[in-house]
């Protein structure tokens, strides 16, 4: 079995830590908008597209900044502002202080240091592993990941009725200096970087990215698939819990469930060693594009819950396989001094298009309904499979 550096296993727990601490305090601030300051649906939905779209532009200047700053130095203060942001929000709620703005004000900071947390670590992996380690590394991440969304939600929402509104917040803050505790413990030293500008910016980032062919379809087609998938998480929520009668434990359940698909991630490594990595982004690609689409069939009752359970669970398991293999393949092909900025400027197209097109679908739904909306939405994103070999 294929070994990666010890400093590695620092890293792995820094993001375990900090992956189900955001997991455990899943729509954790939704929840306070309604419950503790009786704001209306379309300021939860201002809430979220406001911390997507505004910590993106945010994040911005953060991509060239990051490219010659020594990574792990730039991981801890990420993490630190990331508790320091979050934390506000219990101490806000005991002092009676908590207002909507201040929601809206950490979401955008926790966004934007979620970019550039992301572009170090990612520039520091490329530094510190082979491309071989690569693939276990991301694999291993990607598990991580999933089994995070398995057993976070379930537990925050226990929490949420035995503790009240913002204890998973508080969670979530202390997840993120538990994992700079951990990035500080990995030590030694980093290679020297040239500090210098370079003309562009973070427009090196999105130069970087349309240099390549492969790279820029696989760009195209994977921001434009999470987006619209993203998009349509609430209009299933509507769909499910107030159109469909499920009940919350039920609705809990079927987005539970499917993320043992987990196993994907694990793989990843062994598909990409017999197939190549080309080939399994392809298949791969393609596969999980045809599961959204059946989601317009689901019914009430124990059929409508079978039915999801199994379109997820198909979907969890080809994005567990796809994911891995794009964050090697992505980081192969990169510049090594142009890492950190290609990484922003991929989670800021991201992060904007998910705001745009969870508003977009937002007004469309109003229009012709969810369950409509997500059909759409299902049919478009078979065509990103399509378009999106490399």
């Amino acid at each position: 079995m294929l070994t990666v550096d010890r400093r590695f296993g620092w890293v792995w727990a820094a993001y375990a830590v900090s992956a189900y601490g955001t997991w455990l305090g899943f729509g954790a601030f939704p929840l306070i908008a309604v419950l503790v300051l009786d704001v209306g649906p379309a300021q939860v939905s201002a809430l979220s597209a406001a911390g997507l779209a505004v910590g993106a532009v945010a994040a911005v200047p953060l991509g060239p900044w990051v490219e010659f700053r020594a990574k792990r130095q730039v991981m801890v203060a990420m993490d630190l502002i990331r508790f320091a942001a979050l934390v506000s929000v219990p101490v806000a709620y005991g002092l009676g202080w908590l207002s909507f703005g201040q929601l809206v004000v950490v979401s955008v900071v926790a966004a934007a240091a979620k970019i550039a947390f992301n572009a170090a670590a990612g520039a520091y992996l490329k530094g510190l592993l082979s491309p071989q380690e690569l693939l276990v590394a991301n694999g291993r991440l990607e598990s991580t990941m999933w089994s995070a969304s398995v057993v976070g939600p379930p537990l925050g929402g226990a929490a949420i009725g035995l503790f009240g509104p913002v204890v998973t917040v508080l969670a979530d803050a202390v997840s993120y200096l538990v994992s700079a505790l951990c990035v500080r413990a990995i030590g030694g030293g980093e290679p020297s970087r040239e500090r210098r500008s370079r003309p562009g910016g973070l427009l090196d980032g999105w130069r970087e990215i349309w240099a390549h062919r492969a790279l820029r379809r696989l760009f195209c087609t994977t921001v434009l698939f999470n987006g619209l998938l993203l998009a349509t998480e609430p209009l299933l929520a509507i769909l499910l819990l107030d159109r469909l009668g499920f009940t919350p434990w039920q609705y809990g359940l079927v987005f539970a469930l499917p993320c043992l698909g987990l196993a994907g991630a694990r793989l990843a490594r062994p598909l990409a060693a017999r197939f190549g990595q080309g080939r399994v982004l392809r298949v791969a690609g393609v596969l999980r594009t045809c599961w959204p689409v059946w989601l317009a069939f689901v019914q009430p009752g124990v059929p409508g819950i079978v039915l999801v359970i199994v379109v997820q669970s198909g979907l969890v398991f080809c994005c567990a396989v796809f994911a891995p293999v794009l964050a090697t393949y992505r980081l192969e092909r990169i510049a090594p001094d142009r890492v950190a900025r290609t990484l922003t400027a991929w989670s800021v197209t991201g992060s904007l298009a998910v705001a745009a097109l969870t508003a977009i679908w937002g007004l469309l739904a109003a229009v012709i309904g969810p369950r409509e909306a997500i059909v759409a939405a299902g049919v478009l994103i078979l065509f990103t499979g399509l378009s999106g070999r490399p």
